[in-house]
């Protein structure tokens, strides 16, 4: 049996997420109702062109926060102006990367309605990267709650375009100000909304990947399925070698088979004709090193939709991939995340050789019409349960 295969194995298994701490204080988690607003007059200063706003470069008047320590449980949430943070130089997630995020999005809908998308994935996720980080757990109701609120106040910073959105970045930090590798005993959750015009200005731009197996994005036993920001910090050099050699991201390969696992930092899909000439829509398994994109599961759930469409989650190697586009199976290669929804790949160079991709040549029908669907849920073309509105 393959490394993979006893990952996916182990993974499988019903495992019981235990918080580090087991507070008996009342305060084992904020309450919306309790939420404290210190409002900015300051109106927002979008530009008249959101097309041109870089992603993450630009933040609304306001941001959540609220503090915890192991003594008094969680304080009052707080939604108040955007203000640099204080903490002292030795807290823990400057030091030991006890640090986590999230990332999603507000849309302005067709109808002037606010929208979010699949929110209970995101906290969800965040949940179980707090426990992974053994910072503490709360109840992710009222941090939704919470985020709602400042959604609804910030929502004229949301740009009316059915290409541009709200970002938002939750994050969690230990801030206890001590030296150690140990559980911080105090922590910060603050959320971040940040404008962002569309992720491809001038209609899809494919990329190239580079891949290189000396370099290895997450490892059995650690946190690759986990939104840390010590996931991301040391893929930077990485990303740097790829461009030096014509490259925009990197595919991450793993263990002496060379299995696909993401791309960049985006879940990684083929579309490809198989032996029996079906349609089939193929991404790697959830197996412990990949993280659990929204996105990524939304694709699949689309896709188990089409009668025309076999979705398969498995282990797809190097060796197999060059195989299908040897023969012309291989469609489509696409990547998945909330930034850019979906993006295009059109080759892969490997061992100093180039691969081309057929994605956009074929006309990426299939990445398209996922792209497409989305859209139309995002921005209320359609009514559906993955986008609650945010009143």
């Amino acid at each position: 049996m393959s490394l993979v295969k006893q990952l996916i194995k182990l993974n499988n298994r019903k495992l019981i997420a235990k918080p580090a701490y087991l507070s008996t204080t009342t305060r084992e988690t904020f309450k919306f109702e309790e939420l404290e607003l210190e409002l900015n007059a300051t109106k927002p200063n979008l530009p008249e062109d959101t097309s041109k706003i870089p992603f993450g470069s630009l933040f609304t008047n306001h941001m959540f926060s609220v503090e915890w320590d192991s003594k008094e449980g969680w304080s009052r949430p707080k939604i108040g102006p955007l203000k640099p943070l204080q903490i002292h130089p030795a807290a823990k997630c400057l030091h030991y990367s006890i640090e986590i995020f999230e990332g999603m999005k507000a849309y302005k809908g067709v109808d002037e309605k606010i929208r979010l998308f699949r929110p209970e994935m995101n906290l969800n996720r965040l949940y179980k990267s707090a426990v992974r980080s053994t910072l503490p757990t709360f109840d992710k109701q009222e941090l939704l709650k919470c985020i709602k609120q400042l959604v609804s106040l910030e929502k004229d910073w949301i740009p009316k375009s059915t290409s541009a959105s709200l970002y938002i970045r939750p994050t969690f930090i230990g801030t206890e100000p001590t030296l150690g590798v140990s559980t911080s005993n105090k922590a910060l959750l603050f959320v971040l909304t940040s404008p962002t015009g569309p992720y491809f200005p001038t209609g899809f731009k494919p990329v190239t990947l580079l891949a290189d197996p000396k370099f290895v994005r997450a490892f059995p036993g650690g946190v690759g399925n986990f939104k840390c920001g010590s996931n991301y910090g040391p893929t930077v050099y990485v990303n740097i070698e790829a461009n030096k050699k014509g490259c925009q991201q990197v595919l991450w390969l793993f263990d002496k088979e060379e299995y696909l696992t993401e791309a960049g930092t985006m879940n990684i899909f083929l579309v490809i004709k198989n032996q029996n000439d079906e349609i089939e829509l193929i991404t790697p398994p959830l197996n412990g090193t990949i993280l659990e994109g929204v996105t990524r599961q939304s694709i699949l759930d689309l896709g188990l939709q089409d009668p025309n469409i076999k979705v398969s989650e498995r282990e797809i190697s190097m060796k197999e991939t060059l195989e299908l586009l040897e023969k012309g199976r291989l469609l489509e290669a696409f990547g998945s995340g909330t930034a850019c929804v979906v993006c295009p790949i059109e080759a892969i160079l490997y061992k100093d050789k180039k691969h081309n991709i057929p994605t956009m040549s074929n006309g990426a029908p299939f990445m398209t019409k996922f792209a497409e669907k989305l859209n139309q849920i995002h921005y209320g073309f359609i009514d559906h349960e993955w986008a609650p509105i945010v009143n």
